[in-house]
């Protein structure tokens, strides 16, 4: 009986699996596939070498200028006016450009005073001129002094206004 049992068994099974796969099913229709898009490929970029680094080019040498004003003094000494500080400071940093260039420092007075007087006084204001720029980091060998007293003024004597413009120190190139 154990055996009818499991045929039963078995039996129903396979019927109840062909009554399953007998009735009407759904059938799934193949739907056509869409068209392949192309997708267009992505540019090639083309490795360009790396550029290469330009080579420093050294600063253009700026060309010194060495047109400069006169040194001014007061009357009867050698200390520097403080209006004549921007233009040693300017002088300082254009022989820096060119740093063996050689200078003459030209002292000069105005005529008060004795020839022997203003020649040495006039000595003493080219001195006071180089020893701004020693101290300011200048080779004072560069430097030649010279007193010429109160020969050569650049305005007449007569007047105040004229002998405040004579007692100066005038800085030329050595040629």
């Amino acid at each position: 009986m154990n055996i009818t049992k499991n045929l039963l068994f078995t039996t129903l099974i396979a019927l109840g699996t062909l009554t399953m796969y007998s009735c009407k099913t759904k059938k799934l229709a193949a739907k056509p596939a869409p068209a392949p898009v192309e997708k267009p490929a992505p540019p090639v970029e083309e490795k360009k070498p790396a550029p290469e680094p330009e080579p420093e080019k050294p600063e253009p040498i700026e060309k010194p200028n060495f047109n400069l004003d006169n040194i001014q003094f007061e009357f009867n000494s050698f200390v520097l006016k403080t209006s004549s500080f921007p233009i040693l400071d300017r002088a300082v940093a254009e022989m820096k450009k060119s740093p063996n260039t050689k200078f003459i420092l030209n002292g000069y007075s105005s005529a008060e005073g004795t020839p022997e007087h203003n020649m040495s006084l006039s000595v003493d204001r080219a001195n006071s001129v180089k020893s701004y720029f020693v101290n300011a980091g200048l080779n004072g060998n560069n430097f030649t002094i010279v007193g010429h007293g109160d020969k050569d003024p650049i305005s007449p004597n007569t007047t105040e206004e004229g002998r405040i413009l004579n007692r100066r120190t005038e800085i030329k190139v050595q040629k």
